[in-house]
């Protein structure tokens, strides 16, 4: 399956259950890039919109570039009702937007599914002279038991898990292949989600690796993450553990 594929069918639970992005970590995009209101922002791989849609906010224009056609409907229903903002269906690696245009290119959960060369020189290509890069991952806190556990349940069920976020705690991503110089700012903020049953389970439901209704391991998944919810949760609530992960930088 293309990785261009992978959410098909899955947009919904992806807009509802997907967490969004810590203020924190939104304040510190705008100043670090130095943007102001007449700034145009590339959201590369933006699927149901969820940063573009906080980067919207703050009153920039945001172009959201999404191959998927079932995440891209969704961000364009969701989003309809604000002009600065622009749906496109392209690639990461071929963006088709114009040459120096982009005042700041972010990527939201989706580098790891990226064509990693050809991404940096479409970036090289897309961005006025010393604009950056961010890219952004909300991860689960690997050393909590519940995402301990909650790991081996998907790796039982979930026939192409091969970590969360793609793997790339399993498989680190060169960034400083990526970045020019090698050189990147990483930080971290705390973005700890609270959920119900239902919000928990849609949580997985909305990766790309998680079975489908169709699939056999569908009810034994549920019935696990289920029951891992009911052993960690309080009167019907829990706190997944939570950090989003930020590299920023030149290419």
């Amino acid at each position: 399956m293309k990785s261009t594929d992978k959410f098909t069918d899955k947009a919904e639970l992806y807009a509802k259950y997907r967490p969004s992005y810590p203020l924190e970590y939104i304040d510190y995009l705008i100043s670090e890039a130095g943007l102001n209101e007449d700034c145009m922002i590339a959201d590369i791989g933006s699927g149901t919109g969820i940063l573009s849609g906080q980067l919207l906010e703050k009153g920039f224009t945001v172009i959201g570039v999404e191959p998927n056609n079932d995440m891209r409907f969704v961000a364009e229903q969701t989003l309809k009702a604000n002009s600065r903002f622009i749906s496109l269906k392209a690639t990461a690696e071929n963006t088709t937007i114009n040459d120096n245009s982009i005042d700041l290119v972010t990527v939201a959960q989706a580098f790891h599914w990226f064509d990693m060369e050809k991404f940096r020189l479409e970036c090289q290509r897309i961005l006025k002279q010393d604009a950056k890069v961010a890219l952004v991952w909300n991860s689960r806190d690997g050393s909590s038991d519940i995402n301990k556990e909650s790991a081996d349940i998907c790796q039982k069920y979930c026939q192409n898990f091969k970590g969360f976020s793609g793997g790339m705690e399993e498989t680190p991503i060169a960034f400083p292949q990526f970045f020019k110089d090698g050189k990147y700012e990483l930080k971290y903020f705390r973005n700890d989600l609270p959920f119900d049953l239902s919000g928990f389970l849609g949580r997985y439901l909305s990766a790309s690796y998680a079975p489908k209704k169709t699939d056999k391991e569908y009810h034994p998944f549920i019935t696990a993450l289920s029951n891992l919810f009911e052993k960690y949760s309080n009167n019907g609530k829990l706190v997944i553990p939570n950090i989003t992960r930020s590299y920023f930088g030149k290419v």
